[in-house]
Formats: structure tokens, C-alpha cells, sequence
């Protein structure tokens, strides 16, 4: 009797964990690459366009965006990385936040982690070339082409 319930018990665990991980499985993961321009004084303001690539189709974007806090200069950056929870190319789209309390504070090599309503998280770094300090809290809209 107590190797039935045992036998019971594990079946059901392994039932329930291919079920966890198969809603898992739904959401993919893909790659991005976006140029991103920003300029201002107090108040930043900046711009640019991107590639998501997802199961090898590509889905080009702009992205606009703007900050308030401490921000002086302009600079480009280049930045790279993953989408992770896509469900689809529709849910890269909407307005994203920095991650946690705070914002996103880069300078020289940056880096960022964002989230939008859709439960994508952007996790982006690279290169940022001008002359331009940042410490100012703000989002990014992105929309598909």
C-alpha cells in the first residue's frame, strides 16, 4: 500500500512538472539589436531603430524614448542582447521600464534591463560613443515596423 501512494505521489509530481514545463516552453527568447540617440539637458529625449530576430524571421522596430533626472550631453549607443518571455512578435511591442527601483544608469560601455506589460524583459549592452552623463529615470516605447 505505501509503494502505491509513493508511486501515486511521484507520478503526479512528474505530471505536474511537464505540465510547468510545458507553459514555460511557450515563451521564447530573441535576439536584438538596436541604435539608440539620445540628447538633452535636464530632460533627455532620443530615438532610434532595431531588429528583433526570432526563429530566424526578422522584425525591424523604432524605439523612442525619453528621461527626467540628470542628463547632459548626447550620445549613440549600440546595444545588443535578448528578449526573453516573447510571446510572439506582438509582445516585444509597448513601453518599458528599468527593472527594480531606480533606473538605468550607463555610461561609456552601458547596459540595461527593461520590462514592458507583456512580461518581456530586454537585457541590452554595448558600446555608447558621444559625451553625454546620465542618471535620470525613464522608458523606451518600441513599436513594430
Amino acid at each position: 500500500m505505501r509503494r502505491i501512494a509513493i508511486c501515486a505521489a511521484l507520478v503526479a509530481a512528474l505530471f505536474a512538472g511537464i505540465t510547468c514545463f510545458s507553459s514555460a516552453s511557450r515563451a521564447d527568447t530573441g535576439r536584438v539589436a538596436v541604435v539608440f540617440t539620445k540628447g538633452g539637458f535636464i530632460v533627455g529625449v532620443g530615438g532610434g531603430e532595431g531588429v528583433l530576430i526570432n526563429h530566424g524571421r526578422q522584425y525591424p522596430f523604432t524605439v523612442s524614448g525619453m528621461s527626467v533626472g540628470f542628463t547632459i550631453g548626447a550620445s549613440t549607443t549600440r546595444l545588443t542582447g535578448r528578449a526573453l518571455n516573447l510571446r510572439g512578435p506582438a509582445s516585444f511591442e509597448g513601453s518599458y521600464s528599468a527593472i527594480g527601483a531606480g533606473g538605468a544608469i550607463a555610461a561609456g560601455a552601458g547596459g540595461v534591463q527593461l520590462q514592458n506589460g507583456n512580461g518581456v524583459i530586454l537585457q541590452l549592452s554595448g558600446p555608447r560613443v558621444g559625451a553625454e552623463v546620465s542618471a535620470a529615470v525613464g522608458g523606451v516605447t518600441i513599436r513594430l515596423k
